[in-house]
């Protein structure tokens, strides 16, 4: 059996060592149109900002390694510019020439392609794209020679963010420009609001709800001219997603989506016989919805690797569907992410409920410990996970997995609640914030409580129709609160029960939740009717804040 690889990066390599593993007899042949095999596309962000020094470490294999290894015949600078299903083959342009080669199984990974918008200007040589390792030592070559004082990063997705990091890491002062309203598109607006405060405090500068027109030379360096505003640069870094890179399969008459993903069924198959699609430039199933999408991520890639060697192989593997788990460093920050978030869940129909937690990384009486903060969104009428987000310094990325492994087990709420998850002060708690994001959404799903939002906030009445409390410290509320919210600390509630009408809905509040959950139970003993503010003040004032933050950006002076 001869297997031709076309595209040698995250998929088309795991697919390779696969066929290898289970075939030692198999013609395997792996064909990259690039000068490198099985390369780190995330580390190339840390390679330009000089975090990661060495080119070699971004190289995971070298074709003389892998072919070393596996017994595989490794062709790199080796382009396929034709297939032939019926004929079962594929045109190759190598280093030497145009020539042919005859399949049995064919596997596509040819991953995806940076978005290039055409807009005036993007091509100027200062102007640059991070897919590939060429592209990052471009990058890092330009730097070294000109010292680039000003750079703009256009789009705040994954890379967008990591390339600013890294920039500001090198000295640069830098500006990323965002048309949506936050970074991150897999976050929601309120989690990413967090975000966009703290690296504004490390010096990145945002300017969000805004594009750009053009890119264009100036006297001293480039001018990037926006839908409002003006950005004076001396490299652009141009970030706005990427497509599926399937001009090849659509030419071969494979079936495509209409965003030109190609179309695969669990085992991997395309539309043609025994040609299998692997890795970004497939349509994936959503595991949670259900709904067909567009995942480019490294883990999904490998695994449809294994799969579709698995199948060639007869070994009736499936791929059962993305979820979406990501983690993204931002300076001193983690950033995860699992299953979906508030707009795939409304596009969903979807009947679902959300919670906020704040909790320590660690035993607080343990140094070190820093917040964690997570949004848990769930079924209502099951209390099944569907998404997590969780920004914090430490610990982040691990509670992330344990939520995305019960997404992948299908585990509600109260399950979360049981977990037996490992503790000791300096990793832990004897309750985990996974348990609390279980205690906190069961409370609701009982009834124990009823939470009201950060955007219900400015709805709520002041003219005396409820009560509304925040039950923090005196000190607390005298370093900001919330107007109409009256403070009684919730130690000294009981005393005060006579000061509050019984027949009022209480809306209250504290720092982060908890206290005001205490107290909420205390006024339930006593027949009040009240509501808890999800989050609590940490939460809505950060919203809030970096919201009127975003309405006035700064535009660097000289």
């Amino acid at each position: 059996m001869k297997v031709v690889i076309i595209g040698g990066v995250a998929g088309g390599a795991s697919a390779a060592a696969r066929l290898r593993r289970l075939d030692e007899k198999a013609e395997i042949l792996l064909l990259e149109r690039g000068p490198y095999i099985s390369f780190a596309n995330c580390g190339l962000p840390y390679y330009v900002g000089g975090v990661i020094t060495d080119r070699a470490a971004l190289t995971l294999q070298t074709p003389e390694s892998f072919r070393q290894r596996f017994g595989i015949d490794v062709r790199v600078n080796s382009e396929a510019t034709a297939i032939d299903t019926a004929a079962r083959t594929v045109t190759v342009q190598g280093p030497d020439g145009v020539y042919t080669e005859f399949y049995d199984r064919l596997i596509l990974s040819p991953g995806a392609a940076p978005t290039v918008p055409p807009l005036p200007g993007l091509n100027d040589p200062r102007v640059f794209t991070l897919r590939t390792i060429p592209d990052a030592v471009r990058i890092r070559e330009y730097m070294e020679a000109n010292h680039p004082r000003r750079a703009v990063v256009i789009g705040g997705g994954y890379i967008g963010v990591e390339m600013a990091e890294n920039l500001v890491h090198a000295g640069v002062q830098t500006t990323i420009v965002e048309l949506s309203d936050h970074l991150i598109a897999p976050l929601d607006y309120d989690m990413a609001c967090e975000v966009h405060q703290y690296v504004r405090s490390q010096g990145l500068n945002l300017i969000l709800q805004n594009g750009v027109k053009a890119v264009q030379p100036a006297a001293d360096g480039l001018q990037v001219q926006l839908n409002s505003g003006v950005l004076d640069a001396d490299l652009v870094i141009l970030s706005v997603g990427v497509r599926p890179d399937t001009a090849l399969a659509k030419a071969a008459g494979l079936e495509l989506t209409a965003r030109g993903c190609i179309v695969v069924d669990s085992h991997m198959r395309t539309s043609a016989p025994d040609v299998y699609a692997v890795g970004d430039a497939v349509q994936v199933t959503d595991f949670v919805t259900g709904q067909p999408g567009f995942v480019p991520l490294a883990g999904p890639a490998n695994k449809q690797g294994q799969i579709a060697a698995d199948n060639i192989c007869g070994i009736a593997s499936e791929y059962k569907g993305t979820q979406g788990s990501s983690v993204l460093k931002v300076f001193g920050q983690t950033v995860a992410m699992t299953g979906i978030n508030e707009r795939m869940a409304r596009a969903a129909g979807l009947d679902y409920g959300k919670m906020y937690t704040f909790n320590n990384s660690h035993a607080s009486y343990y140094p070190g410990a820093s917040g964690i903060s997570m949004k848990v969104l769930y079924e209502n009428a099951t209390g099944r996970i569907l998404g997590a987000q969780l920004i914090g310094a430490e610990g982040a990325d691990k509670r992330c997995d344990v939520l995305a492994t019960a997404i992948r087990a299908k585990m509600t709420a109260a399950d979360l609640t049981e977990l037996e998850l490992c503790y000791a002060p300096p990793y832990g708690s004897a309750k985990d914030p996974v348990n609390y994001a279980g205690y906190a959404i069961e409370n609701v799903r009982s009834g124990l409580v009823h939470p009201y939002y950060w955007h219900d906030v400015a709805g709520l009445p002041r003219d005396g129709s409820v009560t509304l409390l925040d039950v923090r410290t005196p000190a607390e509320y005298a370093c900001g609160h919330i107007d109409g919210f009256v403070n009684i600390p919730l130690d000294e509630l009981r005393q005060h029960l006579s000061e509050l009408d019984p027949s009022k809905p209480v809306y209250l509040h504290c720092h982060s939740g908890l206290r005001s959950y205490l107290a909420c139970r205390i006024l339930t003993g006593y027949g009040f009717d009240c509501h808890n503010l999800a989050g609590g003040y940490r939460f809505y004032s950060l919203v809030v804040n970096e919201t009127r933050a975003a309405e006035a950006p700064c535009y660097p002076a000289e």
